[in-house]
């Protein structure tokens, strides 16, 4: 699919995040997760549908692999680090976040969608992660005319209460059964053994990566950026930050799983600094038992690609 979309964002380290007082309260916030039917479990990680039915509403997205997302009810926009804009489309493809990403509606806010694999990604769309990363597009530009028409089918009907935010859901996770493609195998290997390489250490040796499915270090490095959307170093540092996240939203932390936080980062501030570009939270917002959804986010099903 040949598509022409605007640059994308820079990836801006040292950009603060919005302010977390700022956040709305995660009891106001009412989210379904709805597992994937096993035909499409490669290549999405949640159904999800979502909502808020504040006058506004303000978030943080985690960094992840895209998402396909409709909006039947809300207006708002992602503020990325760049200080670019995007609103939200109606029915919507939100690209590979670099980094945690605020978000501002005015609600109610409801959503439903699909939250991708790196192998979803590619399959659904195409793209280069790297080069359309950290944007919030409209369906059409990505996925063709044929899924915005479904999506203001599916939007109406929600609208309506002929369907429900599940069923709504369901039927976005079946359109993507039905339109993805097959990915080179070679290329599957390769993310395959990536996620492996991601999983193995908090911080994995990029040079263990040379050789991976036959490729060279450059090759490798180009693929893996194509795939997850940013460069393997980089990529070590986002799930790093995302696993130890997850750990330290457990109600319990284990010793073993302190020490080897420990072990991981430089020091505690780093660990928090890395923790808030990625996640958008501080460690202490993080064990907040109140918020389901970034729990969600941020557990073991959203990483689930570690465990290939």
């Amino acid at each position: 699919m040949d598509v022409t979309l605007p640059p994308p964002a820079t990836d801006s380290r040292h950009e603060p995040v919005a302010p977390e007082a700022a956040l709305t309260p995660p009891g106001l916030i009412s989210i379904d997760y709805i597992e994937p039917p096993a035909a499409i479990a490669p290549l999405v990680t949640t159904l999800y549908h979502f909502r808020c039915d504040e006058p506004v509403i303000r978030d943080i997205q985690p960094a992840a692999i895209g998402q396909v997302c409709l909006f039947p009810h809300g207006k708002g926009e992602l503020h990325f680090a760049d200080g670019r804009r995007d609103p939200n489309h109606e029915v919507g493809v939100l690209t590979p976040l670099s980094r945690a990403t605020p978000m501002v509606v005015e609600g109610p806010f409801h959503a439903f969608g699909a939250a991708l694999t790196p192998l979803g990604w590619a399959a659904l769309t195409g793209l280069h992660a790297g080069e359309h990363r950290d944007r919030l597009l409209p369906a059409a530009s990505v996925l063709g005319d044929a899924f915005a028409e479904t999506g203001m089918t599916l939007l109406n009907a929600y609208r309506s209460g002929t369907m429900t935010g599940p069923d709504c859901a369901r039927a976005v996770g079946d359109f993507i059964g039905r339109n993805a493609r097959p990915i080179n195998p070679r290329h599957l290997d390769l993310v395959v053994a990536v996620g492996r390489w991601l999983a193995a250490s908090f911080n994995p040796d990029t040079n263990d990566l040379a050789g991976t499915a036959g490729y060279s270090a450059r090759q490798v490095q180009r693929l893996v950026e194509r795939y997850f959307g940013l460069p393997p170093r980089a990529l070590a540092r986002k799930y790093r930050a995302l696993r130890a996240a997850a750990l330290l939203s457990a109600p319990d932390l284990a010793p073993e799983a302190e020490a080897e936080l420990a072990e991981a980062f430089f020091d505690q501030p780093h660990m928090i600094r890395e923790i808030t570009h990625f996640v958008g939270r501080t460690p202490t917002r993080l064990t907040d038992p109140s918020n389901p959804y970034l729990a969600e986010m941020i557990g073991s099903r959203n990483l689930r690609e570690l465990n290939t």
